[in-house]
């Protein structure tokens, strides 16, 4: 059996964003499916739809805890407040092991949103020496979190 972070990994280096690839990961113990996991988390990829603003990495992990400690229809304020404590410490110790919470700041200002800075992005391999070290820094996080 594959772990969360080789999920996660495995679907990222089939194409899936960041955010994607977290939430699928923790898709089969939330009860969401799959498709419909990577389909909501989609536009959070590369900083929200490659505006390079929080990590999409992070933001998945944010969406995870939202599903496992979120407020619903029957739950009280304190859903609310956990929620949000494991969201700051989630961003927390995301920035003490990357540096960052921006996409553009841990890409060092490579824009996405060009084709010359996409070419950037593949020719510094920036792929695999930080998004998929983002990818596996949530996962780990949110380990520690649940």
């Amino acid at each position: 059996m594959k772990t969360r972070t080789e999920v996660a990994i495995g679907k990222f280096l089939d194409g899936y964003n960041c955010a994607q690839s977290v939430v699928y990961a923790y898709s089969d113990d939330l009860g969401l499916d799959k498709d419909a996991a990577l389909r909501i988390a989609c536009g959070f990829g590369a900083g929200m739809g490659r505006k390079q603003d929080v990590c999409g990495a992070v933001s998945g992990g944010i969406f995870v805890l939202g599903l496992v400690h979120g407020r619903g229809e029957q739950d009280d304020r304190a859903a609310t407040e956990l929620t949000y404590a494991k969201t700051r410490e989630l961003i927390e110790k995301f920035q003490q092991r990357n540096g960052n919470l921006t996409c553009r700041r841990l890409l060092n200002g490579c824009e996405l949103t060009k084709a010359e800075g996409q070419k950037t992005f593949k020719e510094n391999d920036l792929l695999n020496r930080v998004c998929r070290p983002c990818v596996e820094s949530v996962i780990q996080i949110l380990e520690q979190l649940k």
